[in-house]
């Protein structure tokens, strides 16, 4: 059947202390209304509603490039209220399936199962066990299991406070019914909202049959509304992907110690050290071997390459047999080749190095093309900013650069030259030859340091 998607993300979310509306506060490199839209999408729905609320504009604003449709709600007067506000735009003959922005782990597959049964005819709603289910309603079932209605926590008898069973909130069902459900709640109650679990009461009362699908585990409906629940969240989240990223055949030195926000994709025999954050989309190829404490975004690192510790890879396409750091950074736009070189405390930026290039040492190489077989003595820099532009430098296949040189861009070093250590270059330095700039060395006799008066 066709499937249209609610999400309700109205809520003000005043226990985060925050000026960001709550469904914006990040989670494994997204936010919380992104991470359940993804879920969302995976079920190829016809359509996804957002509902936000008065005075969060800033939600579609700052995540106006989802593939959904905005729905405000100019008053939060419960959750029933809230779906009233986007049944309008959804037709008859869809499901719909209700979802909340705070609520971001949720499975696939547990969604898909109350779609199956929804399908079926059944108003299906989720439930879930919880050690502790104080503040939650209770899911109240018959001698045969059946859902029979859900009593909140306040109005609970002693009894059915011992119910460990409570109602997360998610729910699917026809529209049809939905939408006549809707149309009779009221807000009779010290609150004064529509609240949608009340619906639950209507289905049973017209024979419909509640059909209370159970999580398979609790974290998966937890909902997030302080900084203490997105740090459990963080935590849940990390131990999947870690649990994931094992089954596939990647060695964590320590799972409870990887940060993956965004895509890892890695290939055969990967090896991560701990403490690794990875941001965007990252793919690491055959045997990469990733030191401890490094942070990767959004790169390509081909096969056998080793990241050695304290490493910062930022937007870089890395070849295959390359060895990195310790200590280096790899900013946005640059490329190592196979069998490149760079070393500890070497930055390179927008930079091109060719196959078998080395810059081991203290260096910085910025817009630069360096080609194939090039050493990079320690200390050298490429002076490529005038204050006001950018320049290149150009260095050719096989050259040698010795240390503490200082290569003034724009300027272009030939293939095969060398270039003596200390030289300063602010013209182009032939292929072949060696290149010196050196001032006189002199020695001063009967010279004095300068002494502090005391």
């Amino acid at each position: 059947m066709p499937l249209s998607i609610v999400i309700l993300a109205a809520g003000q979310g005043k226990r985060m202390h925050s000026d960001l509306p709550k469904v914006l506060q990040p989670l494994g490199g997204m936010t919380l209304l992104e991470r359940v839209v993804h879920t969302a999408t995976t079920l190829k729905p016809d359509a996804v509603h957002v509902v936000y609320g008065h005075g969060g504009e800033q939600v579609p604003a700052a995540l106006k490039h989802l593939p959904v449709r905005w729905v405000l709600q100019a008053e939060q007067l419960g959750t029933g209220h809230a779906v009233m506000q986007a049944i309008p735009a959804i037709p008859d003959e869809h499901l719909t399936l209700v979802l909340y922005g705070d609520v971001p782990l949720v499975h696939k597959p547990t969604l898909q199962r109350l779609l199956d049964s929804a399908a079926r005819g059944a108003l299906a709603v989720l439930t879930a066990h919880l050690t502790d289910a104080s503040g939650y309603g209770r899911v109240l079932r018959d001698e045969e299991g059946l859902v029979r209605g859900i009593v909140e926590h306040k109005d609970a008898t002693p009894v059915q406070l011992r119910i460990d069973e409570i109602n997360t909130g998610f729910m699917a069902c026809r529209t049809s019914m939905l939408r006549s459900w809707l149309a009779k709640l009221r807000n009779h109650n010290t609150q004064k909202e529509y609240y949608l679990p009340d619906i639950i009461a209507m289905a049973v009362a017209e024979g419909v049959l509640v059909d209370g699908i159970e999580a398979t585990n609790a974290s998966e409906v937890a909902g997030v509304n302080d900084h203490q629940q997105l740090a459990v969240a963080e935590a849940t989240l990390r131990q999947r992907i870690a649990s994931d990223l094992m089954q596939r055949g990647v060695t964590l030195r320590d799972p409870a110690r990887i940060d993956v926000r965004g895509r890892l994709d890695c290939g055969r025999d990967v090896c991560i050290d701990i403490n690794c954050v990875f941001e965007g989309s990252v793919r690491l190829g055959n045997r990469v071997h990733i030191g401890p404490n490094a942070v990767i975004r959004d790169c390509e690192i081909g096969d056998d390459t080793q990241v050695f510790s304290n490493c910062v890879l930022d937007d870089a396409r890395i070849g295959a047999r390359v060895r990195i750091g310790p200590f280096a950074r790899i900013r946005p736009e640059s490329q190592l080749a196979d069998e490149t070189h760079v070393g500890n405390f070497v930055e390179v930026k927008k930079s091109h190095l060719g196959k078998g290039s080395k810059a081991n040492h203290l260096s910085y190489l910025g817009d630069a093309e360096i080609g194939r077989d090039v050493n990079i003595g320690a200390g050298t820099i490429t002076c490529n900013y005038d204050g006001v532009n950018k320049h290149r430098t150009i260095i050719g296949d096989g050259a040698f650069i010795g240390s503490n040189s200082a290569l003034v861009a724009p300027v272009t070093i030939g293939k095969g030259a060398t270039i003596g250590a200390g030289t300063v270059i602010t013209q182009d330095a032939p292929a072949d030859a060696l290149s010196l700039a050196r001032a006189e060395q002199k020695t001063i006799l009967g010279w004095k340091r300068p002494k502090k008066t005391l």
